[in-house]
């Protein structure tokens, strides 16, 4: 007798956007593309219909690389209306380029309790131990689990189970490139159930956005940077992140030009170490932490530079008056 975790009377819509997952050769290519449908990769899984009875939309088949935000505001509508529709539990399989980027901005903007689970592959179809099967049928067999109702977007890869507000990729290759430096997974899967350890607290969703998409652009503190990037940027784009070395500090022939930059748009301030909070009050040299936050930057917490610009692309996207980001950015991190 099937558990409730694993009854397979319960609906799962896979959505796919293409990716190493979706990928084969070609007579054409002399590398892989992507050229799966999503039918052939649910075909190619072994004991998904014990898990769930699957169906299956084509909603993009590119690379992760080529995702836009764009598509992400598309994805969460119909994520939206996946819910309506009755469905227990949806998947999203894309490319791992971008996977924490995607499943992070649709964590901004999901409201329903509904499980929504991202996944993919680091290795192609093609490939001896492709990790694209094992990744959906664990994705699927979450997707369905009750303690995964309520829970936010999640990011299933390796078995673990991650909060897409923590994941990031930590390798260019292995099939357990995908942690949570800083909280560790929420959960794992084993013998075909979600096993969570830890449940989340929920955040506010950011509002869909009322108009044309901002520019936000991020700047990487380097050892001898000039700071040459920062020029010219008030007629360019709509909001910066500063991705700063350590706990939040960078040269300080940077400094006049962000506090002029902070005059004309917010300024985010996050660490480009991808773990561990922005300090707020413990350096005070020129460029420090605290010199910077009292020239009008915003601190970013422990929000890493990417996700940084994901939340304020989405808070400017949304109209969200100066005052409210700073905020916004205190209740995310």
């Amino acid at each position: 007798m099937l558990s409730a975790d694993r009854d397979s009377h319960r609906t799962v819509l896979v959505l796919t956007l293409g990716g190493t997952i979706a990928m084969t050769r070609t007579a054409e290519a002399s590398g892989v593309t992507p050229t799966l449908t999503g039918s052939d990769l649910v075909g190619a899984v072994a004991g998904l219909r014990d898990a769930a009875k699957v169906t299956v939309e084509d909603f993009r088949q590119m690379p992760g690389a080529s995702l836009t935000i764009s598509d992400i505001v598309c994805l969460v509508d119909r994520l939206q209306r996946a819910g309506q529709e009755g469905v227990d539990g949806v998947v999203v399989t894309q490319g791992t380029d971008t996977l924490e980027e995607t499943a992070y901005l649709a964590s901004l903007y999901y409201q329903g309790t509904m499980p929504v689970v991202f996944t993919g592959a680091m290795r192609n179809a093609a490939t001896a131990g492709a990790d694209g099967p094992a990744n959906l049928l664990a994705a699927v067999q979450t997707a369905v689990s009750a303690e995964a109702r309520g829970t936010g977007v999640l990011v299933v890869l390796a078995d673990e189970i991650h909060a897409a507000r923590h994941v990031r990729k930590m390798h260019t290759t292995s099939p357990g490139a995908f942690e949570s430096p800083s909280t560790g997974p929420l959960g794992r899967v084993a013998e075909g159930t979600a096993r969570f350890h830890r449940s989340l607290s929920p955040i506010a969703p950011v509002p869909l956005p009322v108009g044309a998409l901002p520019q936000v652009e991020i700047v990487i503190a380097s050892l001898g940077s000039s700071g040459t990037l920062l020029k010219g940027l008030e007629g360019e784009v709509s909001g910066l992140v500063v991705a700063a070395f350590g706990a939040g500090h960078v040269p300080e022939t940077w400094c006049r030009q962000l506090e002029a930059l902070t005059a004309v748009m917010p300024v985010i301030l996050a660490s480009r170490i991808g773990a561990g909070p922005v300090l707020t009050s413990t350096y005070a040299f020129p460029g420090s932490e605290r010199d910077l936050l009292a020239r009008g930057l915003i601190s970013a917490g422990t929000l890493d530079p990417y996700k940084a610009r994901l939340l304020l692309t989405a808070l400017l996207a949304a109209e969200t008056p100066r005052p409210e980001i700073a905020k916004a950015f205190l209740d995310h991190s």
